[in-house]
């Protein structure tokens, strides 16, 4: 890309938001992914709102990300600007039993602030690796709670550039899809409604989800969280393990051996070698149970 582009960005975000030829790598929980023409972490909404309708205006590829925990970089990387809410954009505001988020906040500390005002409601989400921006837009949801159960109002920024407040009952939520998914609004900042609880049964719930995790997931390597989306009647991570896949590598990605919905990075994997093995697994699945496997990951940039 050009220095026009270059010079416009650095005025839109500030010359030290904006990296050039950026590893993705160093952005994804994959640890995967090749470098990104630009990288931009705007530091406030105005920014955010202007980069995007600069890179519309001039017909310049662009993704919104939050921290990564749910993408697969292609390894030759993104030609088009990354704009990254996840450092800057993740403010929290607790009003009586309402939280309002920035799209940058971690689900995570989310879950800490409603522990500290004994709110109630949120403690599905407290182990989840993303940002409330990425979850409000997929619904995320875990251990029976979906975001769809706790949304008041969501603040976006339309395809047209425009601000619009959505109620939470107009955002169409579904599984792993939402308003925002399906017009292609960007989430800024979300409002939460919970409920007063007991602080020591919200941290003892916390705790719980918590040793679930550890016990269940493959923690201790790179990942994008579940790897397929749960079919209709079926779990992803069962089928895989009835079609005898458990462990199946492709280079350095790799089936986990403790929770078959997982792909994890062993060391050294490829964007191609986990997408290639996400194909294998999926034709296998289909072939011997009739059953079509949808990737949860999101793809992105040139394999």
């Amino acid at each position: 890309m050009d220095q026009n582009v270059r010079n416009r960005l650095w005025e839109i975000a500030g010359r030290e938001q904006v990296y050039e030829q950026e590893p993705m790598s160093r952005h994804t929980t994959f640890r995967i992914g090749g470098p990104a023409d630009f990288f931009v972490a705007p530091a406030d909404m105005e920014a955010l709102a202007g980069l995007v309708s600069f890179c519309r205006q001039e017909e310049i590829p662009f993704y919104v990300m939050g921290n990564g925990s749910n993408l697969l970089v292609g390894d030759k990387g993104y030609r088009g600007v990354i704009i990254q809410v996840y450092k800057n954009l993740n403010r929290i505001e607790i009003t009586e039993n309402r939280i309002k988020a920035q799209a940058g906040a971690m689900l995570s500390a989310v879950a800490r602030k409603a522990l500290e005002h004994s709110l109630t409601g949120f403690e599905f989400a407290s182990g989840i690796p993303g940002t409330l921006g990425g979850a409000v837009v997929m619904n995320a949801g875990a251990y029976g709670g979906e975001m769809k159960d706790v949304i008041r109002q969501v603040r976006v920024l339309t395809p047209e550039g425009d601000f619009a407040q959505i109620p939470g009952h107009e955002m169409e939520f579904g599984y792993r899809t939402s308003a925002a998914a399906k017009r292609g609004y960007i989430v800024l900042e979300a409002e939460l409604e919970l409920s007063p609880g007991d602080a020591d049964q919200i941290r003892g719930r916390m705790e719980e989800l918590k040793e679930q995790r550890v016990s269940k997931q493959p923690l201790d390597l790179p990942s994008a969280g579940s790897t397929f989306k749960r079919p209709e009647g079926y779990f992803a991570g069962k089928l895989i393990m009835d079609a005898g896949l458990r462990g199946f590598c492709v280079g350095g990605a790799r089936v986990s051996e403790k929770h078959c919905g997982f792909v994890v990075n062993t060391g050294g994997a490829t964007a191609a070698q986990v997408r290639e093995l996400m194909e294998e697994v999926s034709r296998r699945v289909k072939e011997q149970f009739g059953v079509q496997l949808e990737p949860e990951v999101k793809m992105l940039g040139e394999f």
